[in-house]
């Protein structure tokens, strides 16, 4: 009995030292605020997967001459205003030292509140209008903004379609959308251009007659700054109708799904974004592999290796958060958002730094048009607006 009792003992002994030594482990936490379900859910797992792929190129920080290991916690705000404060607190609760996000603008605006309130600075990654940062010292982002977006696509459909008259069309009470619409009018009717406009109600799925009042007014090109499921359903019915006009999408557009859906018919289709495929070897090389590994990953992808502007900015905004960490030598979030301003960072993107209200400074936008034949993007040109 005595040797039975000492050997348990000895069992007791390990395992109490096996769990010593894994609480010794420093850990740092970076909040991810991203759609995985909603109308933004497609676009919103995209992006999550360059922060994952950053975390696994990276997946430590040095601070202070202590070596930490990057843990990431996720809050799914459903692409939904009224699930944002729930998904922000959530994980605000776990501790984090800084968030990444959100796909969607009007999440990001929502829970802007809630993480000013908890002193933790967060990161936008392609959030782009521009009242995310605006009138805050807390929220930051990496991407251009929508009067950039807005200007820039007026400006290529009155120079590079030579249209006189551009159709607009977004949701009703859509921030993101009503917005870009907004800028891009401003711009359009600067150019002498002919501008209509209309919105749909959430949650519409018919958008026949809203491409049928486009063709009747004579729209040269139609802007649909609208979200992913949205934009496959105008790109489908467009075609269905016969109706040829040149569609231009927002960064939103830039998915597999929805160039898939123009292979073997005639849509003449562009979109502005925040990278080209092609822009870096390397980086493509390695990341289509770590997305090959997993077909879990390559599900969240829409089911291949195309890689998605906004993946490669969730990477970025990922490596600028770990750049912040160093320049704090703290996790202390305070320390972190004191940091955030100074940032400089060479990204996959592109050179990114922070102006006073926290916007990155940026002043071109890639171009890309559909191929109809292979159902992949190819590159138009670099445009400033």
């Amino acid at each position: 009995m005595k040797k039975v009792i000492a050997l348990v003992l000895a069992f007791v002994m390990v395992f109490a030292l096996c769990a010593c030594g894994g609480s010794d482990e420093k850990v740092i936490k970076i909040g991810v605020y991203e759609p995985q379900t909603g109308a933004n859910g497609a676009g919103g797992k995209q992006e999550i997967l360059g922060m994952e792929y950053a975390n696994s190129v990276c997946p430590t920080v040095n601070i202070g001459g202590v070596e930490y290991k990057i843990e990431l916690v996720y809050g799914d705000n459903e692409s939904n205003t009224e699930k944002a404060v729930s998904a922000a607190t959530k994980i605000i609760s776990e501790g984090v030292s800084v968030v990444l996000g959100s796909y969607g603008s009007a999440v990001a605006i929502a829970a802007s509140d809630t993480f000013k309130n908890a002193g933790v600075p967060a990161i936008g990654v392609t959030c782009t209008n521009p009242q995310v940062t605006e009138g805050n010292s807390h929220y930051f982002r990496i991407c251009f903004l929508d009067p950039f977006q807005g200007t820039l696509h007026a400006n290529f459909a009155k120079e590079e379609l030579k249209a006189n008259t551009i159709y607009c069309l977004g949701e009703l009470g859509n921030d993101y959308d009503q917005g870009l619409i907004n800028y891009c009018k401003e711009a359009a009717e600067r150019l002498g251009m002919k501008v209509i406009t209309e919105s749909f109600p959430k949650d519409n799925s018919d958008f026949t007659s809203y491409l049928n009042n486009a063709k009747k007014e004579g729209a040269q090109a139609i802007f649909a700054p609208v979200s992913i499921q949205y934009a496959q359903l105008i790109v489908e019915q467009a075609n269905a109708q016969g109706i040829n006009i040149p569609l231009l999408g927002s960064d939103t557009w830039d998915n597999n799904t929805i160039v898939e859906a123009t292979v073997g018919t005639n849509t003449e289709l562009y979109v502005s974004t925040f990278y080209a495929e092609g822009g870096n070897a390397d980086f493509e090389k390695g990341i289509k592999e770590w997305m090959n590994a997993d077909s879990a990953r390559l599900e969240k992808n829409g089911g291949n290796d195309m890689l998605a502007a906004v993946t490669v900015m969730g990477y970025d905004a990922y490596m600028v958060a770990v750049e912040a960490i160093k320049a704090a030598g703290s996790p202390d979030p305070a320390a972190i958002m004191a940091a955030l301003p100074n940032v400089k960072y060479t990204g996959v993107s592109g050179e990114i730094s922070f102006n006073e209200t926290g916007d990155a400074n940026r002043d071109s936008a890639f171009i890309k048009t559909a191929n109809t034949e292979k159902g992949v993007w190819d590159f138009v040109k670099e445009q400033k607006a």
